[in-house]
């Protein structure tokens, strides 16, 4: 199909399903049931970036910025960027140790309910077969459908497939290698890929000029679609640049035949996004390593990574520890929160042992405290203690050190789960959330506890539920990652 009669095709599926492309009609969406209880899935950021494995999976930008660290690494291992451009990384990325159903095993033991590949990056290479444009992974590179392979691996198992879009980013990307001599000026060799390498603006400037063209926005609301027709993803998830408000008109037309093609197709779905570039209950919003500090009524997601320095594999990833990420999940679901984790393999197709080692740690936790986190609901009280979470995004550098009065709480069936997130070594744990006190204030709780447990441990709880506090006193339990105890209720 041709790009006219696909942009037809697109008007027609609006004009004939329920949502049409205004808020008003996209705020009647209602988020898929299944995500509401996931909780947690897997990010994986893979591509030409794999490649040089160098500073982030930004490579791509950073490599034409002169002075930069990735610019100095480029020209002393590969040369200058006029004769080996990012572009020449295409035939390095062969992929040869790429297995889908090794990477879907690993993510089933590690417990994601949902995995969001990239299918597009910043850079404009497709990891996926597309009628749009030849740099792709299917015609170039590996020559292997990556989404396609992942998607069928992943839905064998029960896995809910979906994806991610960065392609607006690509407007200015590679535009600084227009300031000096390198092959961003060469764009007849390299077709769409390089283009259109405009002037980078202020990333969170609205009406900042040049404005993507007609062109960009259309080819940018096909690759969208294409996605959605061919690959059916359960979530689509957009980087931050959508907030433009070039772009609203062709993000509120995706919205409406993505949301229309599900309901013709009978599947739940969702959309990603940052930074209120969409109106509030259209969508699901995504906190980039970042947190709220407060429930909230709405479900929402944070996205972090393994790694604290890059989302992409580069060979000095600074690694977090799978402590420091089980307490995050605990405490986003405690707020009505999923987490996306990140990882990235390396170019050949392999998972680095640091990445699998993680992730196979959080699924050995999730098999004995995984009652806690999937399926379950916000209790009146998310948390208690005195360490409190930094909201907004990009506030996850540095570790948090949790207490032992550092608690978060769910519901689900007839038990409120309570984690400790450090527990103490002398077994002594106090839930003041539970205080037993007179209605008139808070917290009080005067509902029957039938019995408490502590999930994966053997020993019988001793508990009293005093006027202050549901006081627990254990004498064998120990651990280094979150301890959960079962309150079960009459």
């Amino acid at each position: 199909m041709d790009k006219q009669s696909y942009l037809k095709l697109i008007d027609e599926v609006i004009e004939q399903g329920p949502f049409k492309d205004t808020w008003e009609s996209l705020e009647q969406y209602d988020v898929a049931k299944w995500y509401q209880k996931a909780k947690f899935g897997i990010f994986i950021h893979w591509g030409l970036y794999s490649i040089p494995a160098f500073g982030s999976e930004w490579y791509s930008r950073n490599m034409y910025i002169q002075g930069s660290k990735e610019y100095e690494h480029h020209i002393k291992t590969y040369g200058p960027q006029k004769e080996f451009g990012y572009k020449d990384f295409i035939p390095m990325f062969k992929a040869e140790k790429f297995d889908p159903e090794v990477w879907a095993d690993l993510f089933e033991k590690a417990g994601a309910r949902y995995v969001m590949p990239v299918a597009e990056h910043h850079d404009g290479f497709q990891m996926y077969k597309s009628d749009l444009s030849p740099f792709n992974s299917y015609e170039m590179g590996p020559k292997r459908d990556i989404l396609g392979e992942l998607s069928q691996a992943f839905e064998k198992r029960g896995i809910k497939a979906c994806a991610s879009s960065h392609r607006i980013e690509h407007w200015f990307f590679m535009g600084e290698g227009k300031k000096f001599d390198s092959d961003i000026h060469d764009p007849l060799a390299c077709g769409d890929f390089y283009w259109p390498a405009m002037p980078e603006p202020d990333h969170y400037d609205l009406f900042s000029e040049p404005t993507p063209t007609k062109e960009f926005l259309e080819d940018w609301l096909l690759r969208c679609c294409e996605l959605v027709d061919k690959y059916h993803p359960k979530i689509i998830y957009f980087d931050w640049w959508i907030q433009h408000h070039a772009v609203k008109p062709y993000l509120k037309k995706f919205a409406a035949y993505y949301y229309n093609r599900a309901h013709e197709w009978n599947e739940e779905v969702a959309i990603n996004y940052k930074n209120d570039a969409f109106m509030f209950g259209s969508a699901v919003i995504d906190m980039e390593r970042g947190q709220f500090n407060e429930p909230k009524p709405n479900l929402w997601q944070s996205c972090t990574s393994v790694a604290r320095n890059s989302w992409g594999y580069t060979e000095d990833n600074d690694y977090k520890t799978a402590n420091e990420i089980i307490c995050d999940l605990v405490d986003i679901v405690s707020k009505n929160g999923c987490l996306l984790l990140n990882i990235g393999p390396k170019g050949d197709g392999s998972i680095p042992e640091e990445d699998k080692k993680l992730l196979l740690e959080i699924g050995d936790w999730l098999k004995i405290n995984g009652e806690a986190i999937y399926d379950s609901k916000v209790w009146r009280y998310a948390s208690e203690g005195p360490t409190k979470v930094s909201e907004g995004q990009f506030s996850d550098t540095t570790s948090k050190k949790f207490t032992p009065k550092d608690i978060r709480y769910t519901v689900n069936n007839n038990a409120i789960y309570a984690t400790v997130l450090n527990y103490p070594e002398n077994g002594q744990v106090k839930l003041t959330s539970f205080a037993k006190k007179d209605p008139c204030f808070v917290p009080c709780f005067h509902g029957i506890i039938k019995d408490i447990v502590a999930l994966g441990f053997d020993e019988e709880i001793k508990w009293n539920h005093s006027t202050d506090a549901l006081e627990i006193s254990t004498t064998t339990i120990q651990s280094e990652l979150p301890v959960v105890f079962k309150i079960i209720l009459d």
